[in-house]
């Protein structure tokens, strides 16, 4: 099991000051069998006249925040330590044919019901004619369904180049699927796209990545990002494969899973609206996972 500090900072300022702020942050890590938080805090600045954690329809820790003092910079900081192991799959689940991991198909199979709502679109990932045909190549009559999703991985991995100018954070799967580029958001929601498109349960996960710097080089603190994969639902059992294509690798014990959903826009780190006057506005990130 490894641990890690995990240090997010997401910083706005404005052009002119801001009348309300509103908005919700996913920014806490899951408690999970493979995953342990034994600390998580998260500050707003201006200190927000209502601050409400909650847990959302996903199970993911949400929080709502309402900042409604005048205000020309807004900044979010959150800080966890979590204990990460590699999770650890059903062999027979994972050698179950893949036309089994469809619910809608299946819904007398135990856990269908829970999986139902992953395996049909939504609005970041609708159904693609190319994503369709690109994932068929993958899922052939009766292969299992953790090979195929493997397979599936792998294809994106050496078929899309990553390019963080390809794309932007409203792109859809079939500006990705035509550039056959992007980031690891559009690599998750081309994977979910080409799933779905055949009626296999899968899920948009986000979180962090532990990575390590070039080898002679030091860590540089806060030059880490987000990240984002997906998890492919077994068929029968409770468990989701969590496959990541932009590093072609199962999620092991350097990923930190934050949250998940239908896609990004269930799962965003922070989303909101402000009222403002203010015609520019300026936004920087910064992101730290430090082994413990």
């Amino acid at each position: 099991m490894k641990r890690y500090r995990v240090w997010h900072r997401t910083a706005y300022t404005y052009a002119k000051p801001v009348k309300d702020s509103v908005g919700q942050f996913h920014l806490v890590p899951r408690e999970l069998p493979w995953q342990r938080v034994s600390q998580a805090a998260v500050t707003v600045d201006p200190v927000p006249g209502d601050l409400a954690a909650d847990v959302d329809y996903f199970g993911n820790a949400s929080t709502y925040f309402h900042v409604t003092d005048p205000h020309a910079a807004l900044t979010i900081e959150s800080a966890s330590e979590v204990a990460v192991d590699v999770p650890v799959y059903d062999a027979s689940a994972l050698a179950q044919p893949w036309e089994r991991a469809r619910p809608l198909v299946h819904p007398g199979i135990a856990e269908a019901w829970r999986a139902t709502e992953y395996a049909i679109e939504s609005p970041r990932v609708r159904h693609d004619a190319e994503a369709a045909a690109y994932g068929a190549q993958s899922l052939t009559p009766g292969r299992p369904i953790g090979e195929a999703a493997t397979d599936l991985m792998e294809r994106i991995f050496r078929d899309f180049d990553y390019d963080a100018t390809a794309t932007t954070v409203t792109s859809t799967v079939a500006d990705a699927m035509r550039k056959r580029a992007g980031v690891c958001q559009d690599f998750a929601h081309v994977a979910l796209a080409c799933l779905r498109a055949h009626g296999v349960a899968a899920r948009y996960v986000s979180g962090y990545l532990a990575t390590q710097p070039p080898p002679g080089k030091e860590r540089v603190f806060g030059a880490d990002a987000s990240h984002a994969w997906l998890a492919v639902w077994l068929p029968g059992t409770d468990q989701w494969l969590a496959i990541d294509p932009t590093n072609n690798h199962w999620a092991d014990d350097r990923y930190v899973t934050v949250a998940w959903g239908r896609d990004y826009g269930d799962v965003s780190p922070v989303k909101g609206i402000i009222y403002t006057k203010a015609k520019t506005s300026t936004l920087r990130v910064s992101v730290d996972v430090a082994p413990l």
